[in-house]
């Protein structure tokens, strides 16, 4: 039971919890792009304190905080797209009882439709099949998602063999050489030495880094030795020493 609560009439949003006889305790709605929770008593540090078995008092708290900052997993509605064995399957999850269709853009921008089957109570889910490789978008009621189907790097797997022949012009142009360690000649790590800029980069098992003499000063700071008044203090002292020696 809660003790004490402020008797309202819900106008907009949602209703979570209800007292007994009905009146609205907990509610949440979006106002433009924010959101507003009203809890209608002051009586919820009971659910902390065990009273009477208690409640979920940190759980709440802590979600509605977290929905209150628009966290994604929180959300009401919300849309996520798996790649999975050449198929998408897309999950949704709405206050609607009959959400709006998905709707599959593939990665040449042809777009699918399809029906949602509902597995549990505001949770839907749907499968279409997948057969290019690349990024799908999918949209339903105003949500959307993304998921990648196949590698993240497709180019960089057409073909993993070693080979210099992508960088042979750069390499060319740089007199510089290619080495592979770990075959039948076992080749090991080449020698690294300094070379004058019009010299070879690279012989049979060594490589050159040329001298450019190439610098830059990113900054400088001066100080004087000493003081200026102590520096001609000190110099009057030893001309003052060495006139009386040369006197001598």
């Amino acid at each position: 039971p809660w003790r004490r609560y402020i008797e309202g009439q819900e106008v907009s949003g949602d209703t979570l919890l209800e007292t007994s006889t009905g009146a609205p305790l907990l509610l949440l709605d979006r106002v433009g792009d924010g959101r507003v929770a009203e809890l209608m008593s002051d009586q919820i540090w009971l659910w902390a304190r065990g009273h009477q078995n208690g409640g979920p008092y940190g759980e709440l708290i802590r979600r509605l905080a977290h929905w209150l900052m628009k966290e994604p997993e929180l959300e009401e509605e919300r849309l996520s797209l798996t790649a999975e064995g050449g198929d998408i399957k897309a999950e949704l999850r709405s206050l609607n009882d009959d959400p709006s269709p998905l709707t599959l853009a593939d990665p040449e921008g042809a777009r699918v439709s399809a029906e949602w089957t509902q597995t549990a109570p505001g949770e839907f889910e749907a499968s279409l099949p997948a057969p290019l490789l690349g990024l799908y978008a999918g949209e339903a009621g105003g949500v959307s998602a993304i998921a990648l189907n196949g590698p993240a790097n497709p180019r960089e797997y057409i073909d993993l063999r070693a080979s210099a022949e992508v960088l042979q012009p750069i390499i060319d142009a740089a007199d510089g050489g290619v080495f592979r360690l770990g075959e039948a000649n076992d080749v090991t790590l080449p020698d690294i030495r300094r070379i004058g800029a019009r010299a070879d980069a690279s012989g049979a098992s060594w490589a050159g880094l040329k001298r450019r003499n190439a610098y830059a000063v990113r900054s400088s700071e001066s100080r004087p030795l000493l003081p200026g008044v102590l520096g001609m203090a000190l110099a009057i002292v030893f001309m003052m020493l060495a006139w009386r020696r040369e006197g001598r």
